[in-house]
């Protein structure tokens, strides 16, 4: 049925109000789990370095009644680091933009900073996970830091091919990609262990959290009758080798599953993120946020690597 004539409506009006909510709904994923769940440390160079060392192995330790003490062996310890790489994220705003009424937010730089405070994060994030082997840097090549898949070479498992990265220097090479198992896991869990770590976080894409929810180390999958709730995933393994908080991450690497001991890896600064106004060159306004970074390693032989895992 068509509207009366001369029925005046909203389509033929001009003044009526725009109905937009005063909020911006952003669901693009902004946690860092891994950056998040270690110490910071200041860096006070551009490479930072630290120093790992190791007991004799256990033995029979029996001496003679009256015998002269004989002098052990001592070694040196082994010096390790990482280059700090800088980087950062810059807002340009006009003046217009500034001063007009806006809807979601009172000001558009401090939204804008917010927001690029997260995208730095994450992009930390992901450098911390990545198979990047760390650069020294030039006059026209930035510094680099090395991800954690790069230091791994004591407890590892890889596929067809593949072969181990090494203390930041060397990346390593991805091989034919199988199925993650709980026997995987377990070796590189038990390697781990027995080389003096004590891994706790196991850091997955989605594929393979879903494939880890089905070990039977985990909690038995069960229904919840009082609240109705079916639950069918876990977030703790436990194995002979201890708790292991298993942990989906949009950062790592998908094809690889990642166990840390969180107290052999730091987040070392030279400059910690902060917001620096930059020079003005018309109706603009320009700030930069920016830091210097690096991942500490503390021993990657505490931490272990499944890797070459397949997505789908």
């Amino acid at each position: 049925m068509a509207s009366p004539t001369n029925t005046f409506q909203t389509y033929d009006a001009i003044g009526n109000r725009e109905d937009l909510v005063d909020v911006i709904y952003n669901v693009a994923p902004w946690e860092t789990p891994l950056l998040s769940s270690m110490p910071s440390v200041a860096a006070t160079g551009t490479f930072h370095e630290w120093q790992t060392d190791t007991l004799a192995s256990p033995a029979q330790n029996v001496q003679i009644e009256g015998s002269d003490a004989s002098t052990d062996a001592t070694t040196a310890t082994v010096r390790l680091g990482n280059y700090c790489a800088i980087s950062d994220k810059v807002v340009r705003i006009s003046g217009s933009q500034e001063a007009v009424d806006k809807a979601g937010r009172a000001k558009e730089m401090a939204y804008q900073l917010v927001k690029r405070g997260r995208e730095l994060r994450t992009d930390i994030e992901l450098m911390m996970f990545d198979n990047t082997v760390r650069a020294v840097g030039t006059d026209t090549a930035a510094r680099d830091n090395a991800g954690i898949e790069t230091w791994i070479d004591t407890a590892t498992s890889a596929g067809a091919g593949g072969s181990d990265g090494s203390l930041g220097t060397t990346a390593r090479t991805d091989g034919t990609q199988r199925a993650f198992t709980e026997s995987l896991l377990l070796d590189v869990h038990q390697a781990a262990w027995t080389a003096g770590g004590n891994a706790d976080k196991l850091y997955l894409g989605a594929f393979n959290k879903r494939v880890a929810s089905g070990f039977t180390g985990v909690a038995t999958k069960f229904k919840d009758v009082d609240d109705k709730k079916i639950i069918a995933s876990a977030d703790v393994y436990v194995s002979d080798f201890g708790e292991l908080q298993i942990i989906p991450s949009r950062q790592v690497r998908s094809r690889s599953a990642i166990l840390v001991d969180t107290s052999m890896l730091a987040y070392a600064t030279l400059r910690n993120m902060q917001t620096k106004d930059l020079a003005r060159t018309g109706d603009s306004e320009r700030k930069q946020l920016i830091c210097e970074w690096t991942l500490e390693v503390r021993n990657e032989a505490a931490h272990g690597i499944v890797a070459d895992l397949t997505t789908a």
